[in-house]
């Protein structure tokens, strides 16, 4: 496979994966229980089902004369191989699959099913249809030229791959090779310490790398679902550095890995473990008040944070980035499609009776909402090519998973039910009702154009619900490539603009275009809220909270 097969899989990935949202319960019986109503159609309504049978045939009789105009759309990356379009053979099997494919989904649309069911179904087909496509046998034709060129030698690697796979990785293909990273070593290697632990996270101060430093300190909360060195991942696309250069006294906090134990930990657990954190914080910089950030479920830790210190008339935090984060939960996603008030209910009941909730089976259920790009692609290159999985940083992180306490995992199903933010006093934590109109720190809000899992509309629409001024940035990236966009990269775009309609579609249409990374918008806003510049300090830490273990700490290699 040539290199540049090697970086389009590694980055289609990375732009395609989930990120592990933590509020969904899918089930593989919800899956099931489509697939079955879509049999049941075919039984229902025999004649409309026969009238598309005979259609099928006729495109086939096409497709056998060499007739047929089909072909795959030109962002189907799977058919790329000039055999698709050039050998006969493989013209005919392909448009056979294309023709079949088509048949199926025109068959649900002009059932008499409900719109959501019309929507299941087509979720269901594209799952099975996407599972028997011609690139995923045997006689997908880089497979078969690869086993020439290596005598053989990549049929028995992919075989060995499968049996290794089957034995570590529950049966699903690796999306990464996880011995080629070590965290400490090749990945979250940021110069710090960690000052402060308690039971829930640990607090890793990083030492500063420029003679002054602004007043006010940034203290980052990462998602409860994966490891925090997401914002430290490799130098160059380290967001912990990025802000040392830019004179940002910088901490992160490092979420413990729960076990059964920790069942009982829910959303005040950790309201009140970031309370002490941002109380060390103060305490050892000087500064009155913090800036944070929060990515995904660490931002509606952050955002229940700010809501619970304007309930007591706390001044602590002066300014709050939110990375891809919905607090207003009315999703409109493949995920949305299966969740139910049932569904809800048995996912908190599963999670409590384990005492937690595995992100390894959420990343599972994850992968099949879009098989194509996180499975099928590595079935591919793993098996039929024989080929080692990708060596790519943002993959290892993404597959180093942690567990969520059954009690959290449930405080977030019941957000995702009743959406409590949205209506003053509807959420209360650590003893008070929140009321984000009371939360008048300054918000910049970002969002991915292409983010599956927290799409940007849902972000814009969460971003309103402040009571402070509020400034909203679309980035053109996935879940994950948004958050990690260094400085840099030619194909970055992003866009921002002053105002805040109500609807996302006038803000987008009114805003403005830029090249390269939102991380440099977005330093010129921290920088205008971060005080004055001060000389920075030499040791990390103070007298009471003094620097313990390195930087990345303990927690994070909690398995």
């Amino acid at each position: 496979m040539s290199n540049k097969n090697n970086d389009d899989l590694k980055y289609q990935a990375s732009e395609n994966t989930l990120g592990l949202n933590p509020v969904v319960g899918l089930r593989g019986k919800d899956l099931l229980a489509s697939a079955r109503m879509v049999l049941r159609q075919a039984i229902r309504q025999p004649i409309h089902s026969a009238k598309h049978v005979a259609h099928f045939g006729l495109e086939l009789k096409n497709v056998l004369f060499g007739k047929s105009e089909l072909q795959p759309g030109g962002d189907d990356r799977r058919f790329a191989d000039p055999a698709w379009s050039q050998n006969p053979l493989y013209k005919r099997y392909l448009q056979t699959y294309l023709a079949w494919r088509k048949e199926l989904h025109d068959w649900i649309d002009d059932s008499s099913l409900t719109a959501k069911d019309v929507a299941r179904g087509h979720f269901v087909i594209n799952l099975m249809t996407e599972a028997m496509a011609p690139t995923n046998s045997a006689a997908n034709p880089a497979a078969v030229k690869r086993f020439f060129e290596t005598g053989g030698k990549s049929l028995l690697d992919g075989l060995s791959h499968l049996a290794k796979d089957i034995v570590h990785n529950g049966g699903m293909p690796s999306q990464v090779n996880m011995g080629a990273f070590e965290v400490g070593k090749s990945l979250g290697v940021t110069e710090g310490a960690v000052v402060f632990r308690n039971d829930v996270l640990e607090l890793i101060q990083y030492r500063p790398i420029t003679e002054q430093v602004f007043e006010r300190p940034l203290l980052v909360v990462p998602p409860q679902i994966n490891k925090f060195y997401v914002f430290d991942l490799s130098p160059d696309k380290s967001l912990a550095r990025f802000c040392l250069r830019n004179n940002v006294q910088t901490f992160i906090v490092s979420w413990r890995n729960p076990t059964k134990a920790q069942r009982e930990w829910g959303l005040s657990t950790y309201i009140e473990a970031l309370k002490e954190a941002v109380d060390v914080v103060t305490a050892i910089t000087g500064s009155k008040d913090v800036n944070m950030l929060g990515a995904c479920s660490g931002g509606i830790t952050c955002t229940a944070l700010l809501g619970h210190y304007a309930a007591l008339g706390e001044k602590k935090v002066n300014a709050l980035t939110l990375l891809v984060s919905v607090l207003d939960t009315t999703l409109d996603s493949d995920v949305a499609l299966f969740v139910d008030e049932q569904t809800l209910e048995a996912a908190k009941r599963h999670s409590y009776q384990a005492g937690v909730l595995e992100g390894r089976d959420m990343a599972k259920v994850f992968a099949w909402m879009r098989p194509n790009d996180l499975i099928w692609n590595y079935w591919v290159n793993n098996y039929l090519l024989g080929n080692e999985p990708p060596v790519f940083d943002i993959l290892f992180w993404n597959n180093d998973t942690t567990r969520l306490p059954a009690a959290f995992h449930g405080d977030l199903i019941e957000m995702f039910k009743n959406n409590p933010l949205i209506r003053p006093n509807a959420l209360e934590v650590c003893g008070t009702a929140i009321d984000l109109k009371q939360v008048t720190a300054d918000i910049f809000s970002l969002a991915g154009t292409n983010d599956h899992i927290t799409p940007w509309k849902s972000c814009y629409k969460s971003a309103q619900l402040f009571g402070g001024n509020v400034e909203f940035v679309l980035s053109s990236s996935g879940h994950i490539q948004s958050i990690l966009n260094p400085p840099g990269n030619p194909k970055s775009r992003y866009m921002t603009s002053i105002d805040m309609p109500v609807k996302a579609e006038d803000w987008q249409e009114n805003s403005t275009k830029h090249t390269d990374s939102w991380w440099l918008h977005w330093q010129a806003w921290q920088g205008e809220r971060s005080g004055k510049l001060k000389k920075s300090p030499t040791a990390l830490g103070n007298k009471t909270y003094s620097a313990g273990e390195a930087a990345p700490g303990t927690y994070v290699h909690e398995r």
